[in-house]
Order: C-alpha cells, then structure tokens, then sequence
C-alpha cells in the first residue's frame, strides 16, 4: 500500500526537535537532503524496529524506577515514534515504568528532572489569562487530563510536580486505545502546594504559594473549565488525583457542563468491578450474594461502593437491599448514619444498625461480626489488613476476594503473598501496583493488577467516538463487564484480569460498548457499525515512520 507523504514545513534542528516528526537516524537520503539534515546526522541509519530496541534496553539499563521513568520522559520528548512503539510492543515490561508504580517516584522529583516543556501549567495568578493561554494550544485537541496535583497517587500533595500523572496517563490512552496523541492535552492546575518543604526546595517548579481553598480555588477550576468550553466544546475532560474533598464534588459540577469523568472515582470503580464480576461469576454466585467491607470512604471507596450498588440493582435488588451488602470503613471505623460530616456519597452506605459510639467499630472487629465475602482497600495504608483479619475472613468463606488497591506498592494493605499464605492459597487477589508472581501449591502464581488501564483508555475511546453528551453510570457498567468477559476465570485460567499484552484488543471491545451504552441512553445519535469503526477510525495512530515532503 503506498502511503501519501507528508507535508512537512520544518527543516534542519527544528525538525530534529518535534518529537511528532522527528525520525532520528531512520530519516532516509532522500529526506535528509530535502530537509538540510545531511550535516547533522551521521552517515548511519536504523530502522524503528532498531531504534525501538536500543531504547528499550537503554531504559533497562538505568537503576531504579525513577531512572527508568525519566529514560522515558526523555525518550517520548525526543522521538514520540519510537517512544509509542516501544511501549506497544512491549507494554506489560513498560507500563509499570511510565506509570504505576515508577510514576510515583517521577512525581517525587519532577521539578529535579524537568527538562522540555509538555502540556499545560496553568497557575492561579495567571486566571484572567486562561483562554489566551489555551488560544495558543494546538487546534484539534479532544481530550484533556487535569489535576490539581493535590492526592497525587498515595504520595499526598506535590503541588505542580503532579504533572507526571496526566503525561504518563495519557501515554496509555495512546499505547492502550491507539488514541492519536497530538489530540490530547495534559494540563496542572497550579493552585499552589501545602507541602512546605517543596514549596520552599530552590528546584521547586511551580508556584510558590500555600494551596488556594474555597471561592478562590473554585474561581481557578471554573476559569479553566470556561476556557476549555470556548476553546474546544466538545473536549472530553479527564479529571485526575484532586484531594477528596474536591474529587466528587468537581465531577457533580461539570460533568454536564463538558462530557468528563473521575478516574480515581470511576475507572477506579469501574475496573475494581469488572474483578469483582468476573470473580463471583466464576465461583457461581451474583455480586448480590456478596457482603463488600470496604475500607477507605474517600472519593474512590465511594466510587466502587456506588457502582457495585448499581450492578447489584441490575440483579434485581431495591437500592435499600442493595446498600445493606456494604460496610463502609473510614478513619473513624465503620460509617454510621448517625455521624456528622458524612458526604452525600458516604450517606447512601452508613450503616443504620451500628451506632457511632458502639464498640468494634473498627476494621478488624467489625470484619470479625459481619464475614466478608469482599474485602477491598482503599486507604493509602501499607499493611492494614493484618494477618487475623485475612484469617477469620477466610474461616467463613471458602473462596475470599481480597483487593489491596492502593498505590505506590510500598501503600498496598497486604501483600499478595502473605494474602496467599493466610488463606492457605484459597484467595481471589488482585492489586493496586503490579507484584511478583506468588507460590501456590508449589507453583508461582501471577497476581492481576486491578489496573484502571483496562478501562479508561476503551472508556475515552468509546465516548469521543460515539460523541455522548456525558459519561453515564451505564458506560461505565458497559466496560467494566467488557473487561470482566474477558477475564481467564471464565475461559479456564487462574487469573481474574487478563494479561496486560490483551490491554489493546481489550480497549477496542470497550470503546464499542461503552458507544453502544451512550446510544441506548440517547446520550449521542444513533451509529452503524461502520460509522462507529470510522469514528475510531479517525481517532487513531499507529507508531510508524511515514514519508515527508517539503510543505
């Protein structure tokens, strides 16, 4: 098939240095003497098959997790090429690198490793200025990933270093769902940092000032989002790590406003499901027959209580009903709703048999009365579900589903080993952070990562190319029982998501359903299937060189 060239208006250093065009060494002859780069390149060239190669192992080579992650950095600000390639063709080794858990540690010192510019920082002082500013980003842009930079991971409050989330999320919106990258745009809201010793370190990056609250934060959130409405109204907005107190209820404001979504709340939900479906389905049982303890009340334990309660109403339950399946755990112990301060999302899950004041209130006691069939954590607390409470879990039920969600690694609530060695090798696991395969009778045994990659790249996907108004509770369903068909449980394996190599094939199964989903709700206009494949279609990228011509 002959590819049509590419215009191209750069020549010589400047076309050197947009990762978008740049070729490297696998610039041939013919467009090395067209675009004045004889001078510049040696004689030698390389295919993207060898480029990706030495990238890979330079990547490899490199000590330690924020090594690795900044290679990577480096790699996709000078050849976004053999960057995606790289991470396409090798994605299970990678992902952990440019994001979970890696991406952590390039969080910590993002201002230290800051070299070119990507994406957008947006500070406070500057909100008068936003839609001149946005009047300056590329046309065509269709999704953007925000933070505030305030929850970043389980690392806390890093201010404007936060940006190492949306860059490398939306690297798996391309490597993942094939999404074309000069589409998406990563934007920091810098609203400041309550983390005094970043804010007074000389390599700080980012606005040096405490954290804006209250109507002058809100004032900066509204400007960007009035600013993004004007200048591309049909963007689809990712809203990604703001701090509990702002995650829902930012969501509640705009998601009507702009078609937009909360990972940590919902593609946190959504995948923690999917794990959830696929593993009481291969036991035989309904999610309605569950008893759901669920420790962390915050944005994304509400999140996943929300959406569970949802799928349990699709069997047929009332709400009430449905609700009595949970115990909600917070610092305080198990939510009461006799406790003040309760978030509207809390209040749907605050027991109504416990009192605030009664005794065994507490994760562990609690676990010890109620017998969870699912145990799930949310909490950013290494090492909180303890050995007893794994044990006396397990003594009444023969197959228990344990989630240690949170994330970096160093934060999960137990290990998968030692979950394996409690409940004598019975547990249904899956984890925040990617671990190392676990012995079972003498076999090792790969632990699923419950891994929101398995869903909010598809998600996007579907809902750019379907066109929906908003991103429903039914699209969010729709991929995670995509995701959960797919799971090995059901088609004779061990594991309860399947491998990270299927993240792609998994992706496009996503997006058509969550289309589907958006059109039976009316939330876009009715498409064939060839209209929906050409939408996607449209949307896509391939990691490979084209040829150029000068424009």
């Amino acid at each position: 098939m002959t590819t049509t060239p590419r215009p191209v208006g750069k020549r010589s250093m400047a076309l050197l240095n947009d990762p978008f065009l740049n070729k490297g060494l696998a610039f041939p002859p013919s467009e090395r003497a067209a675009f004045g780069l004889n001078d510049l390149l040696p004689a030698g060239q390389r295919t993207l098959e060898q480029q990706v190669a030495l990238a890979r192992q330079h990547v490899l080579d490199q000590q330690g997790d924020l090594a690795r992650n900044t290679a990577l950095r480096g790699l996709q600000d000078e050849n976004e090429t053999v960057f995606y390639a790289l991470l396409e063709s090798h994605l299970a080794e990678m992902m952990p690198l440019v994001y979970t858990p890696a991406v952590g540690e390039g969080c910590l010192h993002f201002s230290e490793t800051w070299r070119k510019p990507r994406g957008l920082f947006l500070a406070a002082p500057e909100r008068a200025s936003f839609k001149d500013i946005l009047a300056q980003a590329p046309d065509g842009i269709r999704l953007v990933i925000v933070t505030d930079g305030e929850r970043i991971l389980g690392l806390g409050d890093l201010g404007a270093n936060g940006m190492g989330i949306p860059i490398g999320k939306l690297a798996l919106y391309t490597a993942c769902a094939g999404i074309n990258p000069t589409m998406m745009l990563p934007v920091t809201l810098d609203v400041g940092t309550d983390n005094q010793p970043l804010r007074e370190s000389p390599d700080y990056i980012g606005w040096r000032h405490e954290r804006l609250r209250g109507a002058d934060y809100d004032a900066v959130v509204e400007a960007f989002v009035s600013a993004i409405t004007e200048r591309w109204p049909h963007v689809l907005l990712h809203w990604e790590d703001f701090a509990n107190r702002n995650a829902a209820p930012l969501l509640a404001r705009y998601k009507h406003r702009l078609p937009s979504f909360n990972d940590d709340i919902e593609g946190t939900a959504a995948i923690a499901a999917a794990a959830m479906l696929a593993g009481v389905k291969a036991k035989g049982e309904k999610l309605s027959d569950q008893r759901i303890a669920l420790a962390g009340g915050g944005s994304a334990g509400c999140g996943i209580a929300a959406l569970l309660l949802k799928a349990m109403e699709d069997e047929g339950l009332s709400r009430s009903e449905a609700a009595k399946r949970f115990y909600l755990f917070d610092r305080q112990g198990l939510l009461t709703s006799d406790m003040a301060d309760l978030t509207p999302a809390q209040k749907v899950f605050a027991r109504t048999d416990v009192r605030q004041h009664d005794q065994g209130r507490d994760l562990e006691s609690a676990c010890a009365r109620i017998h969870p069939t699912i145990l799930v954590g949310v909490t950013g607390k290494g090492g909180l579900f303890s050995e007893g409470l794994v044990r006396n879990m397990a003594s009444h039920t023969k197959r228990p589903m344990v989630f240690p969600l949170s994330n970096p690694t160093r934060f999960a609530e137990a290990t998968p080993a030692d979950i394996m060695k409690w409940t004598d090798g019975r547990a249904m696991v899956s984890t925040g952070s990617p671990f190392p395969p676990v012995m079972v009778d003498g076999k090792p045994t790969t632990i699923a990562q419950t891994n929101n990659a398995y869903v909010y790249p598809g998600l996007g996907l579907g809902a750019l190319a379907s066109g929906a108004g908003s991103v429903s509770t039914a699209m969010l369903m729709a991929a995670a029982r995509t995701v959960a068909d797919c799971s090995p449980l059901l088609h004779g394996g061990a594991n309860m998501l399947p491998p990270a190599t299927d993240m792609a094939a998994i992706a496009r199964k996503v997006a058509v359903a969550v289309a589907q989903a958006a059109m039976a709700e009316g939330l876009c206009p009715p498409l064939t299937e060839n209209a929906l494949e050409a939408r996607i279609k449209a949307l896509s990228w391939k990691p490979a060189y084209g040829p150029y011509v000068p424009a």
